[in-house]
């Protein structure tokens, strides 16, 4: 069984498809929400089976027709809930295995907005999506991505989910760190190369 994780699907979303990048160019280029749909089931199929989990960190789907295509969806589903994720929670629980507001686990915490950076606390990182096509810039320099936060929008994604270890590199390569880190006059835990694989052999999203 793998863990894997995504965000802001927007299933039943029409106008989705007109998002653009800074560029211009469209972030999901599809004729219909429809298409769009059809092909992101259908890779998601691809590599995530029935007995995966998978953390769906909100803006999943829009209406009914869009919960319609989740449960078209491989895995073990758990929704972390977005702002557009605005049907009755009834709607929810008959897709989705669990619903939640947030989820925390060995020093990572998952949501659909960004927590502010003065709540992220001894948490080394923040798994989320909402922002789509942008991320977390630090606030000393704006040009510079925060290591502390992780977009996993499916625009980051090529519109496909991510296994647990895609994110942990994703995390190590931006300079963020796993597990819990110091504050105050508390000991500053390791951060080198055998410490976050003994993180990365030791976790366990549950």
């Amino acid at each position: 069984m793998a863990d894997f994780f995504t965000a802001d699907l927007h299933f039943g979303h029409n106008n989705v498809i007109n998002f653009k990048n800074t560029d211009g160019t469209k972030a999901r280029d599809f004729a219909t929400v429809q298409d769009m749909e059809d092909a992101m089931v259908q890779m998601h199929n691809e590599i995530v089976k029935p007995t995966d989990k998978v953390y769906m960190l909100g803006d999943i789907a829009f209406n009914q027709r869009g919960l319609d295509k989740v449960k078209q969806m491989n895995g073990i589903k758990i929704l972390v809930k977005g702002n557009h994720d605005q049907l009755k929670l009834h709607k929810y629980v008959e897709v989705f295995n669990d619903v939640r507001g947030c989820h925390v686990t060995n020093g990572l915490v998952f949501t659909h907005i960004p927590i502010h950076v003065d709540q992220l606390g001894r948490f080394g990182c923040n798994i989320h999506g909402h922002l789509h096509m942008n991320r977390v810039m630090s606030m000393i320099d704006p040009t510079v991505i925060d290591p502390r936060f992780l977009c996993v929008s499916v625009e980051q994604t090529n519109l496909k989910p991510i296994d647990f270890e895609d994110m942990v590199d994703r995390i190590v390569a931006q300079g963020g760190k796993l597990g819990m880190v110091s504050q105050g006059n508390g000991p500053t835990p390791k951060n080198d190369q055998a410490t976050q694989n003994a993180l990365f052999n030791s976790h366990k999203v549950v």
